[in-house]
């Protein structure tokens, strides 16, 4: 009986590391990824699962309305919604008023090195 057992447990361990290491982080982004599009609303930021960013115009119980940029607007499902993109908040170094400072953004770059010569 004892040897029945002993040659069952690491089926058991096996089955206990996939649940632990697979299928539980699996559910828990499901429930975060199903909370955040339920909780979106107009004004608000975000970006698709193909990697597209947007501000939501409008919404209905499927779909979203996505501004792309100023006039292009695009219909996408709500389940093309891969996260909320949190905006950065001007620090205490930026000047008031002065929107931050695009890392990407190459004239940033050359106005930087321009002013340490």
């Amino acid at each position: 009986m004892s040897k029945d057992v002993a040659g069952l447990l690491p089926f058991v361990l096996i089955a206990l590391v996939f649940y632990f290491l697979i299928l539980r982080p699996q559910r828990r982004r499901q429930q975060t990824l199903a909370v955040t599009q339920s909780t979106l609303a107009p004004g608000v930021e975000v970006m698709l699962t193909s990697g597209i960013f947007g501000r939501v115009a409008s919404l209905d119980d499927e779909t979203i309305q996505l501004e792309l940029s100023p006039g292009t607007r695009v219909k996408v499902s709500r389940q093309a919604v891969a996260r909320v993109v949190a905006e950065r908040k001007p620090g205490p170094d930026d000047p008031p008023g002065d929107p931050p400072d695009d890392p990407a953004d190459p004239e940033d770059e050359n106005r930087s090195t321009d002013e340490h010569q």
